[in-house]
């Protein structure tokens, strides 16, 4: 493939690879059209498949000259109820539905639950949410074998469809065993990023970071109401966050859910955590080759309210246009950030710097790209924590991110307006200057006579150390004088 130049465009795009885009072929083809990094959906799929899926990015990766982040989605634990005698009933409205322990077939008045934590926690006026919550029952009468309900929606309801508690936080773990052998299956491909389903409590994160071993990055998804109360203390523990609107707008009336999306999203900025928002973006493009304007307004929103990513889920791994799902993406995004109230609406939040100086240096970044005309920031890290910090401040050029580390390189792929180049490290302030101007011209970053912010820490190499801004002029021959 041929080498892609950096993206005019500063959010992100979040691509989910299927049976409809796994082969390199497509791959190629969602990376041309606007995807910047993949997302593998181990809740499908064979271990072989994403290992095939995970080395043709990785191929790409080589002939795209472009590092690219790949998020591992683990599945979570899904509670389900039990098997019907003619493996589907009919549950009457307004009547009454029991939830047991009793692993004989169900039929029109009970079927069994078989997750016996659930009956410890569930108290009357609770409710319980089927099939995606098109049946929705309320507990009248919760005993030790046995929930009687009131049917609030009845319907059709068949065997081991999906349950969710909406009012409790069900002492289960965010980890299943077929987590862990997805989570360490995954860690021994070299994904970056690691997407933990269904969280509810910090200590759902704590597990989960211990199994990674210090490997990857670990992204918190947001999908029922216990995380967003608890969200700030999944903020500290989380490397970023994801708006999991699919399964939170199941547990929560669907009015509630944009204003939560711009909750999470704002909190996720405050804490300098990049933040995707997910599901259900252009839904109806898994079968049209567009989309509707809904959806089209619906990702223009996203964008406003300053997420770092957008993702598309169903449109791209199982769809028939992925393709095409990825450019309308791209070019909603795209058309968002001309407007020339963008840049106002994304720093309607106040994110004010930390008293450090590397806070403070990267505040002062936005303030001289404002005041004098830059063509970009050059961010050198190590570990991309100044990279994150710029991008806080949602400054008015792109952000071009020199590192020595391939995996840090990776993982700011779901950084807003962050490009990325692994390259060696420096040794002087000489040799950063020097460095700093070749790869901007290298990249695209300007030309001769543009100005670029240059922002590292002294001394090189030294974890947490940002403390040094610099403003260079590129003269236009540096990229005759150095070899990299």
């Amino acid at each position: 493939m041929q080498k892609l130049e950096p993206r005019s465009r500063k959010v992100k795009v979040l691509a989910t690879i299927g049976p409809a885009s796994r082969s390199p072929e497509m791959l190629a083809k969602l990376l041309k059209a606007g995807a910047d990094s993949f997302r593998v959906n181990m809740s499908h799929g064979a271990h072989e498949d994403h290992a095939a899926t995970i080395k043709a990015i990785r191929e790409l990766e080589k002939s795209s000259g472009r590092p690219i982040a790949i998020l591992a989605d683990l599945q979570g634990p899904k509670l389900r109820v039990g098997c019907f005698k003619d493996g589907q009933a009919v549950i009457r409205h307004s009547g009454h539905f029991t939830l047991d322990r009793n692993p004989a077939p169900g039929d029109e008045t009970r079927v069994e639950l078989p997750h016996p934590e659930l009956f410890a926690v569930l108290q009357k006026g609770q409710r319980l949410l089927i099939n995606d919550g098109k049946i929705r029952l309320k507990v009248i009468k919760a005993e030790a074998d046995s929930i009687l309900c009131s049917v609030e929606v009845g319907g059709v309801i068949s065997d081991r469809k999906g349950v969710n508690v909406p009012d409790a936080e069900v002492p289960i773990p965010a980890l299943t065993e077929k987590d862990r052998k997805d989570l360490a299956f995954a860690v021994g491909q070299g994904v970056d990023w690691i997407g933990l389903s269904f969280v509810q409590r910090p200590e759902d994160l704590a597990e989960a970071r211990k199994l990674m071993g210090g490997y990857g990055a670990l992204c918190a998804k947001i999908e029922k109401p216990s995380a967003v109360r608890r969200l700030p203390e999944l903020l500290e523990l989380a490397d970023g966050i994801m708006v999991a609107r699919g399964d939170l707008g199941v547990e929560l009336e669907p009015w509630e859910v944009p204003p939560l999306q711009k909750k999470i999203v704002n909190a996720a900025r405050g804490a300098g955590k990049p933040v995707i928002v997910a599901t259900q973006m252009l839904e109806s493009m898994i079968e049209s080759p567009s989309p509707t304007r809904a959806e089209v307004s619906d990702v223009a929103n996203a964008v406003y309210d300053g997420a770092d990513a957008v993702m598309l889920s169903a449109e791209t791994a199982a769809g028939e246009w992925p393709e095409e799902a990825v450019t309308i993406m791209d070019r909603i995004a795209t058309q968002v950030e001309r407007d020339d109230a963008y840049l106002e609406r994304v720093r309607l939040l106040d994110t004010p710097p930390d008293r450090t100086t590397a806070d403070a240096l990267s505040h002062a970044c936005m303030t001289i790209a404002d005041t004098v005309a830059v063509s970009g920031i050059i961010v050198f890290t190590g570990s991309g924590s100044t990279a994150r910090r710029v991008a806080r401040e949602r400054p008015s050029v792109p952000m071009l991110v020199l590192t020595p580390s391939v995996k840090t390189a990776r993982r700011v792929g779901l950084l807003w307006g962050a490009h990325a180049v692994a390259t060696k490290d420096i040794g002087s302030f000489e040799e950063m200057i020097a460095k700093g101007k070749r790869m901007a011209l290298r990249h695209g970053f300007g030309v001769a006579g543009s100005k670029l912010i240059a922002l590292a820490g002294v001394p090189f190499g030294t974890p947490g150390s940002t403390n040094l801004l610099h403003v260079v002029t590129l003269t236009g021959d540096e990229l005759s004088r150095h070899k990299d």
